[in-house]
């Protein structure tokens, strides 16, 4: 197998735009692609573009009337039906966005393959993580769930145990949903509270279907939650499930928006403390894993100078075994490009200036810290169905 990373990359990606004003802003991917590039880690990783995702792929979780009623809406975005979740606030319809969304799909299938086949050990799609999707309808920015594709394609392909690890500020209701009663998958969701954020779901008590009891693990964090509680429900959680699970393919998706700055959740964590859950997820992939295969997607964020493409430049370095240094300073020629094309200031290192810690779940439960609550209502509700002591 390759020691060498591989970056999905094509610059027609950018072309999934819901137009002005719309939060999920193109804007993010150029600029992490420029950032990228500015630390020369298109030199480190191998740089390929896969095809786009065909009617076949896209059939593995959507159904067909829907992928009908996509390119209906892409071909004369008037007529999109909102019965599928198209030509609404959250997903505007907008010409050529079948064509758009099944690149990014074919993207993070593309990196399933390779890793599967062992063309490299790990693999990038900042472009996807569109978790929200559904099997017939479009939600949250998500036209198709190119996380659940590039899941289903692995199972296709002949992989029996998959595990997707999701820590965007949202539930990953999409690929839950998709993977429900399939016990071949395990997937484990880190997100604010569904009682204070979008879509609403991912209750602790959200555990599988019946064929698949404890195959769904959703840890439901109190707004406000920063580096120190997001860091102990990660850890006393992730580890433990991937080491019993032993998947031979690790997906993950690395949502920006639990960042402070975010405008559209409220989370309190940090760059540094993200870049510590990349760097996790790596280790977990090398350490339980078969032959280390790591398939790490985007997701969402919102603050597209400041935060999303240090966040993901620091993944693609990180999946390149070439970790950027958090204290460099970022290149002048970037933060001229982030100028030119937004007229913001960009940031000057990459990193918060913070050093975040946290305590081990050995260390002992806090009764009265929400996030400890949160926490072991999570191992209660999943690990002793998994054999695994709450």
């Amino acid at each position: 197998m390759s020691g060498r990373g591989l970056l999905m990359w094509d610059e027609a990606v950018t072309k999934y735009d819901f137009g002005n004003g719309h939060p999920m802003d193109p804007v993010r991917l150029a600029l992490t692609m420029e950032l990228v590039r500015a630390y020369g880690l298109d030199r480190v990783v191998d740089v390929v573009a896969a095809k786009s995702a065909g009617n076949s792929t896209l059939r593995l979780v959507h159904r067909e009337d829907y992928v009908a009623a996509v390119r209906a809406a892409s071909a004369d975005p008037g007529a999109a039906d909102q019965a599928y979740g198209l030509g609404t606030i959250d997903d505007p319809a907008f010409a050529g966005m079948h064509e758009a969304s099944a690149l990014i799909a074919g993207q993070s299938v593309g990196a399933a393959e390779a890793v599967w086949r062992g063309e490299a050990t790990h693999a990038v799609n900042f472009a996807g993580g569109l978790h929200h999707a559904m099997p017939g309808s479009a939600a949250g920015f998500c036209i198709y769930n190119d996380a659940a594709l590039a899941i289903a394609r692995l199972l296709e392909l002949g992989a029996e145990r998959v595990a997707y690890v999701d820590v965007d500020v949202h539930h990953g209701d999409g690929v839950q949903a998709a993977f429900w009663d399939d016990p071949r998958v395990l997937t484990v969701s880190l997100h604010e509270h569904p009682q204070t954020l979008f879509p609403g779901t991912g209750w602790p008590q959200e555990t599988g279907g019946p064929k698949a009891e404890g195959g769904a693990v959703n840890v439901a964090l109190p707004a406000g939650t920063g580096d120190a509680g997001w860091l102990r429900a990660f850890h006393a959680v992730v580890p433990e499930l991937l080491a019993d699970f032993r998947p031979q393919v690790l997906v993950t998706q690395h949502g920006a928006d639990t960042h402070f700055e975010d405008p559209l959740a409220h989370l309190a964590v940090s760059l540094d403390a993200q870049r510590l859950v990349q760097e996790s997820c790596h280790a977990l992939a090398h350490e339980h894993v078969e032959d280390g295969r790591w398939v790490a997607l985007g997701g969402g964020g919102y603050a597209v100078v400041d935060v999303v493409p240090r966040s993901w430049t620091h993944l693609v370095g990180i999946a390149g075994h070439a970790p950027v240094d958090p204290k460099s300073v970022i290149p002048s020629s970037w933060r001229d490009e982030v100028y030119a094309r937004t007229r913001q200031l960009a940031p000057g290192r990459m990193t918060d200036g913070r050093e975040p810690v946290w305590r081990e779940w050995e260390s002992g439960f806090d009764p009265a810290d929400r996030v400890d609550q949160a926490v072991l209502a999570t191992r209660r509700a999943v690990f002793p169905v998994r054999g695994l002591l709450a």
